[in-house]
């Protein structure tokens, strides 16, 4: 039974990381870049250790539930810090969880690269 279940939890997973890289992009458009940090900078608060002032597994593991991911492993929960955590203290700073929201959401970068490929499509004109 537990071993059905493990798949249901991962499809569940998936959908709500789906979720998530849709709803930063709309984040960002509708709070501006200044909204958005602040945003992000909440959610690190939300989820940090208070007495370290860094999100530790042990936080994340406390206040996983709160962000509707209670039912995730101790190992995937491992992964996520792992996956942000650049400095290699086990922890995460606010600004690598800061830089995980944003890589854990590709469409939020299409709009400046719409404007870089527009800058490059008309410089182009010029030169050659």
């Amino acid at each position: 039974m537990a071993a059905q279940q493990r798949p249901v939890q991962q499809q569940q997973q998936a959908a709500q990381a789906v979720d998530f890289e849709d709803y930063l992009p709309v984040m960002a458009e509708r709070l501006g870049e200044e909204g958005l940090m602040q945003e992000l900078a909440s959610g690190f608060r939300l989820l940090m250790d208070p007495a370290r002032g860094l999100i530790t597994f042990d936080s994340l593991r406390r206040n996983a539930p709160l962000l509707g991911l209670g039912a995730m492993s101790d190992d995937d929960l491992r992964g996520m810090l792992a996956e942000g955590d650049f400095d290699g203290d086990g922890a995460l700073s606010e600004m690598e969880f800061c830089v995980l929201m944003v890589r854990l959401s590709p469409e939020l970068m299409d709009e400046p690269r719409r404007w870089l490929d527009d800058a490059v499509s008309q410089a182009s004109q010029f030169l050659f």
